[in-house]
């Protein structure tokens, strides 16, 4: 089985077109998953999620695609309230149906930021005002329950594509942001998040194997 990770696309139709090139180079992909945060940023929201929603493949909400759904614009960060003035209600209704964890495969389970939390990261820390890898026994708990019985877990939130095996447990992957290679977080810890490349990220792998990941060009 080859599946094709995508997170955090934030509204970047061009990056997410790249995306779809580079999954035609690779051939036959068995199953796309899209871990959240479709829409939010100043580009192309109401467009990224026409395309989201015509391929219908199975996806989790993120916290931004939460916020856009049911906050009030007047309290929203600025990019959620430019896609939330740019979508039309079934496509912010779309948005808001998605799950916030869910099972794409046996033994393969996926959510944005964390099981209990999709504002939270998985594999990273703050530190330094920027985000380093946790370690597997602080990812192991954050996962919890889901620490044992999965194959693969599938995160976002972050936009730093990372790996991590937990012992005898799952194999964590991040993939990386599609859409937005950097962000400033002045909520909580302030922090920043840089990929370090404005390229598109993607990992696929064959489910029983390692995972490989090859960033596409820039649009």
């Amino acid at each position: 089985m080859r599946l094709a990770i995508l997170a955090d696309i934030h509204g970047n139709l061009l990056a997410l077109e790249a995306v779809l090139d580079d999954l035609r180079w690779r051939g036959t992909i068995d199953l796309i998953v899209n871990l959240g945060d479709c829409v939010s940023g100043p580009l192309w929201p109401a467009q990224t999620c026409r395309l989201l929603m015509d391929r219908n493949w199975p996806a989790v909400r993120g916290n931004h695609d939460r916020a856009v759904a049911f906050d009030d614009p007047a309290a929203m960060w600025s990019s959620d309230t430019f896609a939330h003035a740019a979508l039309t209600a079934d496509q912010r209704a779309w948005l808001g149906a998605l799950p916030c964890l869910a099972e794409f495969a046996p033994g393969i389970i996926a959510f944005h930021g964390r099981p209990d939390n999709d504002n939270r990261y998985t594999l990273d820390d703050v530190d330094g005002g920027r985000l380093v890898a946790s370690s597997a026994v602080k990812v192991a708990m954050r996962l919890g329950q889901h620490a044992r019985g999965p194959r693969l877990v599938l995160c976002g939130h972050s936009h730093q594509s990372r790996m991590l095996q937990i012992g005898d447990g799952p194999l964590v992957v991040n993939p990386g942001s599609v859409g937005c290679p950097a962000y400033d977080d002045p909520a909580g810890t302030p922090h920043v998040s840089e990929a370090g490349s404005p390229h598109p990220a993607m990992p696929s792998r064959p489910c029983a194997t390692t995972a490989r990941s090859r960033s596409t060009s820039s649009p």
